[in-house]
């Protein structure tokens, strides 16, 4: 069942998503989303003491039966095309903040850019990009 959320909710459902691909949600993650939540233009007018609350949602759908094409699904659906990138760019940096890249976690991001339809030379800039701003010295 596909639900229509707001382009705010799907970033955080593909963020939420990720982070849970490899079935542990680690702080350096989930410190990752509440920063993005907290700072980015995109959640400019987004009340993020309900951040919980949709990460909350999101596992309830991924939980439902054929729960990740429900779940991205909706994250395409939902999203204007100028915001497609943004979704995946955010997975990504939610992907890289623990500085590994898991196989479950890139099999979603690959999912994930199939269901919104990015072509593979922008996914790769983008994951690129995202790794980068996570190394360390």
């Amino acid at each position: 069942m596909t639900r229509t959320l707001t382009p705010q909710e799907a970033l955080i459902y593909a963020m939420i998503t990720t982070s849970a691909a490899d079935n542990q949600m680690s702080d350096r993650e989930l410190r990752r989303i509440g920063t993005i939540v907290k700072e980015l233009p995109a959640f400019a007018d987004f009340d993020e003491t309900t951040l919980v609350e949709h990460a909350q949602a999101c596992g309830l759908l991924m939980s439902g039966t054929n729960g990740l094409d429900n779940v991205l699904e909706s994250i395409a659906v939902s999203l204007p095309d100028h915001m497609r990138e943004t979704a995946y760019v955010l997975a990504c940096e939610v992907a890289a903040s623990d500085e590994t890249v898991h196989a479950e976690e890139a099999r979603f991001l690959q999912l994930l850019a199939q269901h919104l339809k990015l072509d593979r030379l922008t996914t790769s800039a983008l994951q690129r990009a995202a790794v980068a701003r996570h190394q360390r010295p």
